[in-house]
């Protein structure tokens, strides 16, 4: 008998619902919110008031595209955290109350192993998936960290940021820069015009595979607050530059505790997941070292790198295997460690 499963992910700001048929992906519906663009960031409780209204429509569009009835479920598994309380709430108390009216198991999925486990969501039974053990470099604007990945339910951190992230890097740039938000994609499209090597922006001399990106974010604004005084123009003549150096200077950050923990662990398999991701310039820099290296890459497509709840659907899928259910009374989280 086959396993169906619906995901439900509202940890921010996006409402997402997605179906699996044994490990099969059937259909992945996500509704953005446009709202918090004029914010400069999410503001929570419009976060949480848009999940109110997108959450049902968003899951019948799923069950209907993925040609599934509600009773053919066997089970629900939703995001519990981290995230946005508000937003986590919302989720969370819809697939109680579906669970509940079906009388089926609710599954719950920590947000961070869901980016991690990406990579095993397959549109066809002969897709590829990862081989254990792997590394995975999971970066995106809340984390930034290198996590060794024995099995879906052993994970262990290798490093972390100690502050800033490496999307809040990219998105808190971009601001100063007077670029719109969600930053990071417009840096991304801006490097692709610029000189890479125009600035030099500092590094982080952090021991062990721990990451910091709050120092290069103070580099990179002492150096426009230095050329703005001569130049008033300047930001807007070098955008391309200093995105493309700062892009740069982010990506060899990563790459380097990421060699390290490569050479420490001695894996064969790396893989990326999370917002950034997304980014050109990561997903180049990791093709190229695993090439160089003769190790095997795993760049998720990039609708699986923002928040959606394939992910979501395709590590509750292993839970029910095992029959790891979630109690009624287990409420949500808004911070956590893998």
């Amino acid at each position: 008998m086959s396993v169906i499963i619906l995901g439900i992910e509202s940890s921010c700001d996006d409402t997402s619902a997605a179906v699996i048929r044994d490990g099969v992906l059937l259909s992945n519906v996500i509704a953005s919110q446009q709202v918090h663009a004029e914010f400069g960031g999410v503001v929570p409780e419009l976060a949480s008031r848009a999940h109110q209204q997108n959450i049902v429509p968003v899951v019948d569009t799923a069950l209907k595209r993925a040609g599934v009835a509600r009773e053919e479920l066997s089970a629900i598994g939703f995001t519990r955290g981290p995230g946005l309380l508000g937003s986590l709430l919302v989720g969370t108390s819809f697939a109680k109350g579906m669970s509940l009216g079906l009388r089926i198991p609710i599954v719950d999925v920590n947000h961070l192993h869901g980016h991690v486990l990406s990579h095993f969501i397959r549109r066809n039974e002969d897709d590829r998936v990862p081989e254990y053990p792997f590394i995975c470099l999971l970066v995106s604007g809340g984390n930034s960290q290198i996590i060794l990945v024995r099995n879906y339910n052993d994970m262990e951190i290798l490093g972390q940021t100690i502050d800033d992230a490496a999307g809040e890097a990219f998105d808190k740039c971009a601001k100063v820069m007077g670029l719109p938000y969600p930053g990071g994609p417009h840096i991304d499209r801006l490097a692709a015009e610029g000189d890479p090597k125009r600035f030099r922006f500092a590094k982080p001399h952090i021991p062990g595979l721990d990451y910091s990106f709050s120092g290069l974010k103070t580099s990179f604004l002492y150096t426009l607050r230095d050329e703005i005084r001569k130049n008033p123009d300047f930001i807007e003549q070098n955008k391309a530059d200093l995105a493309a150096s700062l892009q740069r200077t982010i990506i060899e950050i990563l790459m380097d505790k990421l060699d390290k923990a490569v050479r420490q662990t001695g894996v064969t398999t790396v893989a990326i997941g999370g917002g950034v991701s997304a980014n050109s310039g990561v997903r180049d820099a990791v093709a190229d070292y695993c090439s160089r290296r003769g190790l095997t890459a795993f760049i998720p497509e990039r609708v699986f790198t923002t928040d959606n709840a394939a992910m979501v659907a395709i590590a509750a899928y292993y839970k029910y295997l095992d029959r790891q259910f979630c109690r009624y009374d287990e409420v949500p989280y808004a911070r956590v460690k893998v």
